[in-house]
């Protein structure tokens, strides 16, 4: 077990990419950060560079100029970390699936740890989702 998995386990960084959403899904993520959800006394903070997160938290339906933008920002993050597909579009596209504008899913773009469902995900289900992102963590940490 390295250093770097056991603080994740304490406090996970995250960065926020939004890949064409709707901005229902960035509502709900600042929802779940006020006292009433309070995503902060799990140790998630969002960070400002993706160069010192932990995790990339992805929402949109992933339009094709974004594409090759995520594909950079995942090669820039820090390793191990981990992908979290916010909502309905970042999970399978949602009502954009038939669009002109809309590539490929983000799992067939870069690889998924975390798939948080919902338009917009309610903050008790990104509680759940950051229980089950922590237990694979732990996971990461005992192999």
């Amino acid at each position: 077990m390295g250093l770097k998995e056991k603080i994740l386990t304490k406090s996970l960084y995250v960065f926020h990419l939004s890949s064409g959403s709707c901005n229902n899904c960035d509502i709900e993520i600042l929802d779940c950060l006020t006292p009433r959800y309070d995503l902060e006394r799990f140790g998630i903070v969002l960070v400002g560079s993706v160069k010192h997160a932990d995790a990339l938290l992805c929402t949109g339906s992933t339009n094709r100029l974004c594409v090759p933008r995520i594909k950079k920002l995942y090669e820039m993050m820090p390793k191990p970390g981990f992908v979290i597909a916010w909502g309905a579009c970042g999970s399978s596209r949602g009502v954009f699936k038939d669009s002109y504008n809309t590539g490929s899913p983000l799992d067939e773009i870069i690889p998924v740890d975390l798939y948080i469902p919902g338009c917009p995900p309610k903050p008790e289900a990104v509680i759940a989702g950051v229980k089950k992102l922590l237990d694979k963590v732990n996971a990461v940490k005992k192999k």
